[in-house]
């Protein structure tokens, strides 16, 4: 079960799960029960996995059960559920651990920023402390708003607490440095991830890739690679075809991914998605169809990662209306559901052409296909209102109704498509 779950084969791990409690092959523990959770959640969705929390045996029913049921409410970036079985886990007056307010903290990073400092306040007040991932959550957030002296600040705060950053942070480090044009400090980090030396460091190469290829460095992108060619491995490949391309060398890329073949044979959809995104990025449609089409010809199964890519594929060229017809296929064929990204790749598009039928259309398929209602959505749609220069009957009620929010930047915009909005001439009428 371990290895179906590293291969990420959810559905035949689940399978297997059921066939051992229904032969008795094993007596079930709270981790087992928990597995069974995590898999339910993943295959068949949350709804059922709260219907089976209800089926385990109450004193079975954990934080560990409970923890794993809001690490899949994260994953699916439902904020409502998560605050809820949050609240219910201090209602049953369980040890919260770093773990817990980990995934509050991960799921504040992506949807409601502003929440984080109360996620910190609860940890000092219960005594839980920040783990590396804390940290490494935190720095990411300075980094992603911009705030380079806050993020500086928390990896000095996260030093003097005696925790040492690991590759992964200082990669982000690196990353945020990098991306707002501080070189020398990206390129410092980057010689403190490789160590002195690189073949002793090899895992390190993985993260360098990508990074060298931000700061537009051929050549160090090369020198690391030189050192994963004679025994490449698939994430060393991954990475390399992803800093080729943005470094705008198809060829090399290609190169990389034709490697992997050679080596490995049978390769993933997630492999294949590397590729494909360079070819998007480069707006190369023939390059993109005809790798699907060797996908098909290897039976490598065409999943979400692929549909995203193919969607924004089709999007940036223009052809939105075949983009959309390949999003409404992959949502009404397939046991898997399409990427958030894929719908708001669509929906940006017919916003920015003041397409209000068609926002709102993405906008209830989102809905329909399971993807609770975010800030983003209503942004999205907001300027849709806005570049047709049509008032938005309702728009804020809505938003109310699913518990969102606006920023300062969208209370603005809402305000223009307000249909009771005063103007100097409708004052005049009045």
């Amino acid at each position: 079960m371990i290895n179906l779950r590293r291969c990420r084969m959810f559905g035949r791990a689940l399978q297997l799960s059921e066939w051992l409690e229904a032969h008795k092959q094993i007596e079930f523990s709270e981790g087992d029960y928990a597995s069974r959770l995590d898999f339910i959640a993943k295959v068949r969705g949350l709804w059922k996995a709260e219907k089976y929390v209800e089926m385990i045996p109450q004193s079975f029913r954990g934080e560990t059960i409970y923890g794993t049921l809001l690490a899949n409410c994260v994953g699916a970036n439902n904020l409502k559920k998560a605050e809820e079985i949050f609240n219910k886990m201090k209602d049953l007056e369980f040890p919260f651990t770093s773990f817990t307010c980990n995934q509050l903290l991960l799921l504040y990073k992506r949807l409601d920023k502003k929440k984080i400092a109360d996620v910190l306040l609860f940890m000092e007040k219960e005594n839980v402390k920040p783990t590396a991932f804390t940290y490494k959550l935190l720095i990411a957030t300075k980094g992603e708003s911009n705030d380079i002296a806050g993020m500086e600040q928390v990896y000095g705060t996260m030093k003097s607490e005696g925790i040492e950053p690991d590759i992964s942070v200082k990669a982000v480090m690196a990353k945020h440095y990098a991306s707002g044009g501080l070189k020398e400090k990206a390129e410092a980090f980057l010689k403190e991830m490789e160590g002195g030396n690189l073949k002793e460091n090899r895992w390190a190469c993985r993260a360098l890739l990508p990074l060298y290829a931000e700061l537009g460095q051929v050549d160090e992108v090369g020198r690391v690679w030189n050192v994963c060619v004679p025994k490449p491995r698939v994430e060393e490949c991954m990475a390399a075809i992803e800093a080729w391309g943005k470094l705008n060398k198809i060829e090399e890329a290609e190169a990389v991914f034709d490697k992997m073949l050679k080596t490995w044979k049978r390769l993933s959809s997630r492999q294949y998605a590397v590729l494909l995104q360079v070819y998007t990025n480069h707006k190369m449609i023939e390059k993109g169809k005809n790798l699907v089409k060797r996908m098909a010809d290897n039976n490598c199964e065409v999943g979400p990662l692929i549909w995203d890519a193919l969607i924004k594929l089709y999007v940036e060229i223009g052809e939105v209306e075949k983009a959309d017809s390949i999003l409404q296929k992959a949502a009404e064929k397939n046991h898997k559901k399409p990427m958030f990204s894929s719908y708001m790749a669509l929906m940006d598009q017919y916003s920015k052409r003041g397409d209000i039928h068609n926002s709102e259309k993405i906008f209830y398929r989102m809905r329909r296909d399971g993807y609770t209602a975010r800030l983003r959505q209503f942004q999205s749609l907001v300027q849709a209102y806005i570049n047709a220069k049509a008032p938005a009957y309702g728009l804020w009620e809505r938003m109310k109704s699913d518990n969102i929010f606006p920023n300062k930047t969208l209370l603005g915009k809402l305000s223009q498509v307000d249909p009771f909005k005063k103007t100097a001439v409708s004052d005049l009428l009045d």
